[in-house]
């Protein structure tokens, strides 16, 4: 365990939950932990007893990705844990496709709505659906990102021609987004279970990511927003190349500073945790760490792909890599935004950037 992660408090301790059972967490909120096929290899969803329009049944709070493996464990809380009830509806903070993934498969097994903030659900929905063209995909993968990549320097012929081959990954793992949802929006309220939740909307990390908080409870389901032991990505990918998202995650950041101190949280990944404004003070402490290390390393010309290892210092497979460089991306395009860096573009077509 990091330094970081000693000074959180682990309420279930080392205790998770076993695939294809739902462990209570808090009343009526139940946590779900399904296997993802990446180095980070889990993702937390959330099952809350609920009752709409007279109906007993559950809300589920994100989805898991379209594995055969993931179908099954499914279907095993269906018959050992759902004590017989349907789902109600499915919540989705965001449309990564460990969150989004298995939204469409849900919705349609159990005839209940999706609910989604508008940019993510438009987001997922297009590129959910199976592209003809590899220019179109959406996320780190195809034609237009293997360009992305290689403008920012990522020379490796080897690495661009996979992940110009990876068009079809989303769509791999998101089943068909519903073609009708039910919008959530900053601020808004609604009952799940006889409780207020309230949506938190946050920006940086996805287009427009929900979390969602329980007074009652003293529950947040913080979804990619908080994590305890990793930080989360905030990148810049080929389909927003001018994006400037890492103040954009900072300043969301301080939506959660209205919230008591003893909130339980319940991340996507890694494991419940207290400590909430310790979490949010290391996150911005780490960012203006790394926001030095790359003002330090800009003395002289460097491209996205020069300052991965001064990022990351670990041997990392093509899936991290393309997040890394586009984590790399948002923290140059943050200085640069703010008129500490330059930019330039070579006659070898590489974007670099230098302290102003």
């Amino acid at each position: 365990m990091n330094p970081n992660e000693q000074r959180l408090e682990y309420p279930f301790g080392d205790t998770l939950a076993a695939p294809g059972t739902a462990m209570e967490v808090a009343d009526g909120l139940r946590w779900i932990r399904m296997p993802l096929p990446f180095a980070l290899d889990h993702i937390n969803l959330w099952l809350l007893r609920d009752r709409i329009d007279g109906r007993d049944g559950w809300t589920i709070v994100d989805c898991g990705v379209n594995r055969p493996e993931v179908l099954e464990l499914w279907q095993r809380i269906f018959d050992d844990e759902f004590e017989g009830l349907p789902v109600l509806r499915v919540i989705v903070t965001h449309m990564h496709p460990d969150h989004v993934g298995l939204a469409g498969w849900l919705c349609e097994r159990w005839n209940a709505p999706v609910w989604m903030t508008a940019t993510d659900y438009f987001v997922a929905r297009l590129w959910s659906l199976p592209q003809a063209d590899s220019r179109q995909t959406g996320g780190p993968n195809g034609e237009a990102a293997a360009a992305h990549f290689a403008r920012h320097g990522m020379t490796d012929p080897d690495a661009v021609e996979e992940i110009r081959q990876r068009a079809s990954y989303y769509p791999s793992l998101v089943t068909p987004v519903p073609r009708s949802y039910r919008r959530m929006m900053h601020g808004d309220r609604f009952q799940i279970g006889g409780n207020e939740w309230r949506v938190i909307t946050g920006y940086g990390h996805a287009p427009e990511h929900a979390s969602l908080y329980c007074e009652t409870l003293d529950v947040l389901i913080s979804g990619d927003m908080v994590l305890p032991r990793i930080s989360t990505n905030v990148s810049v990918f080929d389909f927003e190349p001018e994006a400037n998202p890492l103040p954009l995650y900072l300043n969301t950041l301080k939506r959660f500073d209205d919230l008591p101190e003893s909130t339980l949280v319940l991340p996507s990944h890694g494991k419940p945790f207290r400590g909430l404004h310790e979490r949010l003070d290391q996150q911005h402490s780490h960012h203006a760490d790394r926001l030095a290390e790359v003002m330090e390393a800009c003395v002289a010309p460097m491209s996205t792909w020069d300052i991965v290892p001064v990022l990351f210092k670990r041997k990392l497979d093509l899936h991290q890599m393309t997040f890394a460089m586009g984590e790399a991306l948002a923290h140059l395009h943050a200085l640069y935004f703010e008129g500490k860096l330059d930019r330039s573009l070579g006659e070898d077509g590489i974007y670099r950037f230098q302290r102003a």
